[in-house]
């Protein structure tokens, strides 16, 4: 199922808005301990440095097959034989993946999507006792070049309570200001 005011532009636009090496320096850290899933991979700006940080895998998802061929190429490209790409509808039929697998779950840019919490809740479900979601999403406080329409953006406090009602707890903000001035950012446990 395809989300709403869903749609990528043109991958030089994308990337402009983001500095994903700083981004996930400050949401992941240095290395991850484990596997990562990323839901929504676009263009794969964040499945790469997420990569190279992972002990594990990182199962990077999208529901666009020229999205996961795009990732699938760069992979190669940078010889990271730890991504492991699909073509998946993850808010209809869930990731596929196992319960308590994965040590770090990211959803970027998804929070618009008509069931937000059911999203987050299969996040929950993924991660192992103590892994990490990390929530990158558009301001809705300031004028930005790209993003779904206002109407439909979550505010970080709209998140943080679907991330509680999902059962998420140590919810926490990330200051992306300098890397991702168009974002916010939140973290929170399992």
């Amino acid at each position: 199922m395809k989300g709403r005011e869903s749609g990528m532009p043109d991958e030089t636009y994308w990337t402009s808005f983001f500095d994903a090496d700083v981004a996930l320096e400050k949401l992941l850290g240095s290395r991850v301990d484990g596997n990562v899933i990323e839901f929504g991979c676009g263009y794969g700006s964040f499945t790469v440095p997420a990569a190279r940080r992972a002990t594990g895998s990182v199962t990077a998802l999208d529901i666009e097959p020229e999205m996961v061929d795009s990732v699938r190429r760069k992979a190669a490209a940078s010889n990271l034989t730890n991504i492991q790409v699909k073509v998946r509808d993850f808010a209809a039929h869930g990731t596929g993946v196992a319960t308590a697998s994965q040590a770090h779950a990211m959803i970027f840019n998804l929070l618009h999507l008509e069931q937000p919490v059911s999203l987050l809740r299969e996040a929950y479900r993924t991660l192992q006792d103590g892994g990490v979601l990390s929530v990158i999403h558009w301001r809705s406080d300031i004028p930005t070049p790209r993003g779904p329409s206002l109407a439909i953006r979550p505010t970080p406090e709209q998140c943080r309570e679907w991330m509680a009602v999902a059962s998420f707890h140590a919810i926490e903000s990330v200051d992306l200001q300098t890397c991702c001035p168009f974002h916010f950012g939140l973290l929170a446990r399992r």
